[in-house]
């Protein structure tokens, strides 16, 4: 067994190694895993490539924009696999724009992707020349065009106007069209980021049942006219606490074949069992994280906090039945924009642009115990532990390995017995660290 732990004290970062043999064992400090018990299927780990990551990876200096990538999409990196981006603006955006703003233009002869091919593209394409393939990509609308709103403003909520909604889905359509002829294959999409959350910045309200109108009579429709079926399309993407009643919401016997996932984000606190109820109630849909960030208005910048805070959530997400990870912003600035309403926030990577110099954060690290070791395909198997002081998951890998991940947040050093098979691995869980160890 290869043990790999990060621990972090007095603000230093240490990241050991170790390899453990198989022992006798007895039946105390025992963490069991059962390879043969298989639950959901991973797709994989990424983060968003917003116009603020862009702007910002497009200040830095070639060395550094290479070390970004391989950190994020080289093999000995986090080894992403999915990336996320914004179908127009959205807070993390320089300011607010749209690929069309002319209510006449029913032709769409005034669309651009100008503001994309700026900070985006470049970013993804560098993104996905990293990885050496392409991404799983998802593509996310904050607002419809203001023109297209019950408000006229891309703030501040508002709806979707009655008239516009087969526009609406046409401009999505054209969204992900331009982004193919581009050579960037678009796989999945979100119907609306946030559809129940009136923001200062770019947002509009989305109702259960307006969501499965739009979806049922619109949206999907125009996807399959467009030629576009295969894009998999997420529902909800708001928090884990209103999971369960948007899905029965907007999942139906019309819907259902028209859903591919239900999309959801951390910022109102666990609710874990939320994400297994869910999947109980629809088990052939994906369960994706698609947003989760340290807000400054909210938490300080204590970095083992905020690793910890990441470690926590990934391990009680995935023991509920998620199936992918995708991060937000994956790199801000020091003051953590930039943001067109100062809505600043901590990012695993971050860079002081004017002395071309980079912040590794231990959130970075702590994401990688997951995203490093737990494949494409591999399957979240069964355990048991014999504490509440650790929290663990672990995964089986399409090459077979098995992957046990553990966090220790407590001031103690934590012994741990992993039974797997008839064979024993003891190793000590330092405190206040996470380790994974591959069997």
């Amino acid at each position: 067994m290869k043990l790999i732990t990060t621990s972090y004290e007095d603000g230093i970062k240490k990241i050991i190694v170790t390899e453990h043999q198989s022992e006798e064992g007895g039946e105390n400090n025992v963490v069991n895993l059962y390879p043969n018990i298989e639950y959901q299927t991973i797709i994989g780990f990424g983060g968003a490539i917003t116009e603020a990551s862009g702007y910002i990876f497009s200040k830095l200096g070639d060395e550094n924009k290479k070390k970004v990538l391989e950190l994020y999409f080289g093999e000995d990196g986090n080894s992403y696999n999915m990336a996320r981006s914004h179908i127009d603006s959205c807070d993390f955006s320089l300011g607010m724009y749209e690929a069309m703003s002319d209510p006449d233009d029913r032709e769409m002869k005034s669309f651009s992707l100008e503001r994309d091919e700026k900070y985006i593209l470049p970013m993804l394409k560098a993104a996905e020349e990293t990885k050496g393939e392409s991404l799983d990509f998802m593509l996310t609308p904050w607002s419809p065009p203001a023109f297209m709103k019950t408000n006229g403003d891309r703030r501040f909520g508002g709806k979707l106007k009655m008239e516009y909604h087969k526009f609406w889905a046409e401009y999505i359509c054209r969204y992900i069209k331009e982004y193919e002829k581009r050579g960037f294959k678009v796989s999945r999409l979100t119907i609306q980021n946030e559809p129940l959350a009136v923001q200062t910045w770019d947002s509009c309200i989305f109702s259960g049942e307006e969501e499965k109108v739009f979806l049922r009579d619109y949206l999907y429709p125009t996807l399959v006219e467009n030629g576009l079926a295969h894009i998999k399309i997420n529902i909800w993407d708001h928090n884990k606490e209103k999971i369960v009643e948007r899905a029965c919401a907007t999942i139906d016997k019309d819907t259902d074949k028209m859903v591919d996932g239900i999309a959801f984000h951390w910022y109102t606190g666990d609710h874990f069992d939320a994400l297994n109820i869910a999947h109980d109630l629809f088990p052939d849909k994906e369960l994706l994280f698609t947003e989760g960030c340290v807000e400054y208005s909210r938490f300080s910048a204590d970095q083992l906090h905020n690793a910890q805070m990441y470690a926590h959530d990934i391990i009680g997400n995935l023991n509920g039945g998620m199936t992918g990870f995708l991060d937000w912003n994956l790199l801000l600035d020091e003051k953590g924009g930039p943001n067109h309403v100062n809505n600043f926030c901590d990012a695993p990577i971050m860079a002081d642009t004017n002395k071309d110099e980079l912040d590794v954060k231990l959130s970075f690290d702590y994401i990688g115990h997951f995203s490093k070791h737990i494949k494409k395909g591999a399957k979240r198997i069964g355990f048991t532990k014999y504490t509440k002081d650790i929290e663990i998951t672990a995964f089986k890998n399409p090459d077979g390995s098995v992957v046990l991940v553990t966090l220790n947040t407590t001031s103690k050093s934590i012994p741990v017995n992993v039974h797997i098979e008839g064979n024993v691995y003891k190793f000590e869980m330092l405190a206040n660290a996470i380790a994974t160890a591959i069997i």
